[in-house]
């Protein structure tokens, strides 16, 4: 057997595994903040809310599973209405707007206490406000990618423009006027 093996063998048995920092609700702490800066973390998040709709959960269920991958702010209004629900709340009470101020997560604030009070299918609205994530962080992506270009082109132009004075206008100009000078048109 090899020093390596032996030296591994040893840290394993005397180290142990690495243990990863959790929250207090269990999760993961970096993937917390990967979530946070995921720009599709809501939309695959209310996926997973409405397919658990779809296959018959109770929203209750459906909310807490959803939660699990779910970035903080929308996090944090799945677990809080689950929990009411699964203690008999009333459901306009369970899904009160907390006030984030975020578009999505008021929209499935306002989708929930309306498909409570009516009747209506929820995963449809759920399934509805996930596609308007996905299209306003493609919409964020291309704004930021057209800033970018508009950024690097002004760099660019400085770089280029002298040289294409130094390289292309300024031999064009000299070449004229030796012809001109050696003609004697002037």
């Amino acid at each position: 057997m090899s020093a390596a093996a032996i030296l591994l063998a040893a840290a394993i048995l005397f180290g142990g595994a690495p243990r990863r920092r959790t929250t207090s609700r269990g999760r993961r702490a970096g993937s917390a903040r990967a979530r946070r800066d995921d720009p599709l973390a809501v939309a695959s998040s209310l996926d997973v809310f409405a397919a658990c709709l779809d296959s018959g959960m109770t929203v209750a269920a459906a909310a807490e599973a959803a939660a699990m991958s779910a970035p903080p702010p929308l996090a944090e209004v799945l677990v809080r209405a689950a929990s009411l629900l699964a203690l008999g709340a009333d459901p306009a009470r369970a899904w009160a707007d907390p006030g984030t101020g975020d578009a999505i997560v008021t929209g499935l604030t306002r989708s929930a206490r309306r498909s409570a009070a009516s009747g209506a299918a929820l995963a449809r609205s759920v399934a509805e406000l996930a596609e308007q994530s996905r299209h306003d962080a493609t919409t964020a992506a291309r704004a930021a990618a057209e800033r970018a270009a508009v950024l690097i082109a002004g760099p660019l132009g400085l770089c280029y423009l002298p040289a294409f004075i130094c390289l292309g206008i300024v031999p064009v100009v000299v070449g004229l006027a030796g012809d001109v000078l050696t003609t004697g048109v002037l």
